[in-house]
């Protein structure tokens, strides 16, 4: 079980910035990136309260590179507002800030974060321009269904959601430029 001060952390007292450390030995590390998200769920899945629905807990965390080509996973932190258990479906954790390893720079790629019901897709709030940090954002409920945000945050070019199904992504809709403030979704028809 990863442990406060020891595997993450607020910056100070009185921030809501986290860092966590890396890499968690619970994920292997890989040259694909994917190979690395589909460690993510059961591993996240094993923690306290992590499918304990209503009464259960979020946990965020970092994908990352030290510029060598290979991807790691940091370790979760369940570091976040403290909201009332109830039928609202509404957790949080924070999504880290830095990720600290000390074999060399940490290059953060993508964020991930659980949820602890399922089933429980992207929310608005995860797909608002304004909560992306990184170049991928990467979510997951309770039965590992895992989502893939690619947000084209800066860009004049729509952002992408997929769904991971038999390890393929597979787009499911489009956050068009005019509706990224917002994070709504057109969806995508096959």
């Amino acid at each position: 079980m990863p442990r406060e001060a020891e595997h993450y952390g607020f910056a100070n007292a009185t921030s809501r910035r986290v860092w966590v450390r890396g890499p968690w030995e619970a994920i292997s590390p890989s040259d694909d990136i994917d190979v690395v998200i589909d460690q993510l769920c059961p591993a996240i899945m094993r923690l306290p309260g992590a499918t304990d629905r209503d009464h259960g807990q979020e946990y965020c965390g970092a994908l990352y590179s030290l510029g060598d080509g290979i991807y790691h996973a940091s370790f979760p932190s369940p570091l976040g507002t403290k909201r009332p258990v109830g039928p609202s479906r509404r957790k949080t954790c924070y999504a880290p800030m830095s990720v600290q390893d000390t074999r060399g720079r940490a290059s953060v790629i993508a964020d991930y974060h659980s949820h602890p019901w399922s089933p429980s897709p992207m929310s608005e709030e995860d797909r608002r321009a304004n909560t992306q940090r990184y170049f991928i954002r990467i979510q997951f409920d309770a039965r590992c269904i895992i989502h893939k945000l690619v947000p084209h945050a800066n860009e004049a070019r729509p952002g992408e959601l997929y769904v991971r199904e038999a390890r393929q992504w597979r787009l499911v809709g489009r956050i068009l430029p005019e509706d990224k403030a917002t994070g709504r979704i057109t969806t995508v028809t096959e």
